[in-house]
């Protein structure tokens, strides 16, 4: 048997559009003379739709491109992930063509609700279980989550049932899993290992469809597989672009070996995310501030290569505080990367601002205050731009420095995309130096003088901020592992009082959090989605 993976980039909404790449993926298939043809978790309509699904005008919406698909289904096996309204509720399916014919629909058995998932505000899950006849085998068909409780690598969550065990009993000859599993670092290892329990279990082979591409802030990776009844890989598409992958049953194979590098797929995921958040939008041009810091530098180099660097435009905007450094640093990394560069001093209008206010702050001592205008100034100066020449303002705040509010409203956390708002110091520093790993592209003084924000004489973040090592320390433990303080300052040997401070800083920050653009999600808890706490709250850490 003859399997095609068609590793698409769907785009929520766009009906005729993701119509267009399953025919194609429908047509490449036949000509490679397959049997059967799987598509992605939802592709037809793009996941996640969200509230999309609640319009019932969009749900009859996919009855003509279904009926197309079916029509394409001529001598091949076709099935893909669409929205189906059922006689008692909304369902999340796999529809399945054969010959011109509709042979069925497999509902989706278990609805995550967890991190960014809300499957059950809209779905229905499945009624039950069974394996398919098609093209001369026993297939048992499957959605995403569907495999995933019986690998017990789920954390909090707990099912009533077990799809793969309950498969298990008809003894299927295969298993397809149609899915869109975003990305978070470390997350494809721990897919495939998901894929070889079930097929252990089943002992069968089993392929998955991954989705590929951003919608928003989610990021999908790709990298469809295809492992044995032995559970070991023998192929794997591509990652973070669309692939067809071919797999034939009834050769042998021998082991794939998957070896992956996490900031090299940080980058890959980052670059992407940018991209089709643009591209989807109907975006082109970004700008962004260049500070001279490290920060700005990483983002602007994913903006080159997401977006093309004609399309980048990377302006300084020195006070009387900005180091000599930090005005050449910048310039050399435009220079370097071939983006558009200006630089905007900002001192005549700083100055303004303070001859405004100075009668209104009589009595009071220059503090953060004086610092903000500064960041505040710079972000008018970038909307401005963006307002009128259509670039979009790229924010490059980090997450630990979101984490700790260390980071000004309306001031450098304005923008349209938070590039590396879920990307902590400790990464933003291994994602520079790898980049720079053939040559230097990010100034290596950009790297390794000491981060600081230049709004005071002499200013480094460390005068107001513990080292970036404890804070990615705690904000890991605390934010992504849920670990208590108690816990964590026993884990690293901190003084409690230390990181009972930290995780206040982080939870009196929310409101500034919950008003930043939004961003690209990395790990399994960002701060844009997936993560929710409220505002005001009187919880003593």
């Amino acid at each position: 048997m003859r399997i095609f993976l068609a590793q698409i980039n769907p785009t929520i909404g766009d009906l005729p559009g993701n119509t267009e790449k399953i025919l194609h993926g429908v047509a490449m298939a036949k000509q490679q003379k397959a049997d059967l043809v799987l598509f992605p978790e939802l592709c037809l309509c793009g996941y996640p739709p969200d509230d999309f699904l609640l319009l019932p005008h969009f749900i009859e919406a996919l009855h003509g491109p279904l009926e197309r698909i079916k029509a394409a289904s001529s001598g091949i096996a076709v099935i893909i992930g669409t929205p189906r309204r059922g006689d008692d509720g909304l369902y999340n399916s796999a529809a399945i063509f054969a010959n011109e014919t509709l042979v069925g629909f497999q509902d989706k058995s278990l609805l995550p609700t967890y991190d960014v998932f809300t499957e059950r505000r809209y779905f229905t899950p499945a009624q039950s279980r069974k394996v398919w006849n098609l093209c001369g085998h026993k297939i048992a068909i499957t959605i995403c989550e569907d495999i995933w409780e019986h690998s017990s690598l789920l954390k909090g969550v707990a099912y009533s049932c077990d799809p793969v065990r309950e498969l298990s009993a008809q003894k299927p000859d295969l298993m397809l899993n149609l899915s869109a599993s975003p990305f978070s670092v470390g997350k494809v290892q721990m897919r495939n290992a998901v894929c070889a329990k079930a097929a252990q279990t089943l002992q069968c082979p089993l392929l998955l469809c991954n989705q590929v591409g951003g919608n928003d802030g989610l990021i999908f990776d790709g990298y469809s597989v295809y492992v044995d009844a032995n559970g070991d890989l023998l192929q794997c598409a591509k990652g973070f672009e669309e692939d067809y992958l071919l797999t034939d049953l009834s050769k042998p194979a021998a082991p794939y070996f998957f070896q992956e590098d996490n900031t090299e797929s940080l980058y890959r995921a980052l670059t992407l995310g940018l991209r089709d958040y643009f591209h989807k939008s109907g975006f082109s041009l970004a700008c962004l501030g260049l500070s001279g810091g490290v920060d700005s530098a990483l983002v602007a180099c994913i903006a080159a290569e997401a977006l093309g660097r004609d399309n980048i435009l990377g302006v300084n905007m020195p006070s009387r505080y900005s180091s000599a450094g930090s005005l050449t640093d910048s310039e050399r990394l435009a220079r370097t990367l071939g983006i558009k560069y200006r630089k905007i001093p900002i001192e005549a209008p700083f100055q303004s601002y303070l001859d405004l206010l100075t009668p209104q702050f009589e009595g009071r001592s220059p503090d953060a205050t004086e610092e903000n205008l500064q960041a505040r100034i710079r972000g008018m100066i970038l909307m401005a731009i963006s307002n009128k020449l259509g670039y979009i303002v790229l924010s490059a705040g980090n997450k630990s420095e979101l984490a700790m509010g260390y980071a000004t409203l309306y001031g450098d956390m304005c923008g349209g995309l938070g590039v590396i708002s879920d990307v902590s110091k400790r990464q933003v520093y291994a994602l520079a130096r790898w980049i720079n790993r053939n040559e230097e592209i990010i100034p290596w003084n950009t790297i390794h003088k000491p981060p600081s924000a230049e709004l005071r004489p002499n200013q480094k973040d460390s005068d107001t901020l513990p080292d970036y090592d404890i804070i990615d320390n705690v904000l890991q433990s605390y934010v992504e592992e849920h670990c208590s303080p108690e816990e964590i300052a026993r884990i690293y040997q901190y003084p409690l009082e230390l990181v009972m401070n930290l995780i206040r800083r982080i939870h009196l920050n929310e409101y500034k959090r919950r008003q930043s653009p939004p961003g690209l999600r990395v790990t399994e808890k960002a701060f844009s989605v997936g993560r929710r706490f409220p505002i005001v709250q009187r919880w003593e850490v």
